[in-house]
């Protein structure tokens, strides 16, 4: 037997290694609705990478993946960072099975960051989605104010 021993929160930090994680970038097209060209959006699906995403600007932002073709979805995996400010974040999930119909909620949910406390979200949502065509996310940095930049440090899609 091999054994060891981790404090709890540092594993639930890091997404599971020995999930079988899609591959994104070879099964979907992404259209997003800003970037920061130092932190590109394929940096959140690789998990050598540790730039992560951010915005081009401020305020509300969204990424869809469009899949091809459509997936069975079982697991979404999110990892979000806030070291610097004090804030509360809203993000939802949605998702459709056809490429043109009505988007479905997963989960709306919200999250209060603190540079003494709270700097990290992790979400670990357990799905059973049959024929995803598009997945989408949408950060609402904070909601007492738009002077904030979307960012996201990991997305793994199982």
């Amino acid at each position: 037997m091999r054994k060891t021993l981790v404090d709890p929160i540092t594993l639930n930090q890091t997404a599971p290694g020995h999930e079988a994680w899609l591959d994104v970038g070879r099964i979907s097209r992404v259209a997003l609705t800003s970037e920061d060209p130092g932190f590109p959006i394929e940096s959140v699906f690789r998990p050598e990478a540790s730039s992560g995403w951010r915005a081009g600007g401020k305020g509300e932002q969204a990424i869809r993946l469009t899949f091809e073709p459509p997936q069975r979805i079982q697991r979404i995996w999110l990892r979000f960072i806030e070291t610097e400010a004090k804030r509360t974040q809203e993000i939802s999930l949605r998702w459709r099975s056809e490429p043109h119909g009505g988007m479905r909620e997963i989960v709306r949910q919200q999250w209060n960051f603190s540079p003494r406390g709270s700097t990290m979200e992790v979400e670990d949502f357990k799905v059973d989605l049959e024929g995803v065509s598009v997945l989408e996310l949408t950060i609402i940095p904070d909601l007492s104010s738009r002077e904030f930049v979307a960012s996201l440090a990991e997305w793994y899609i199982a």
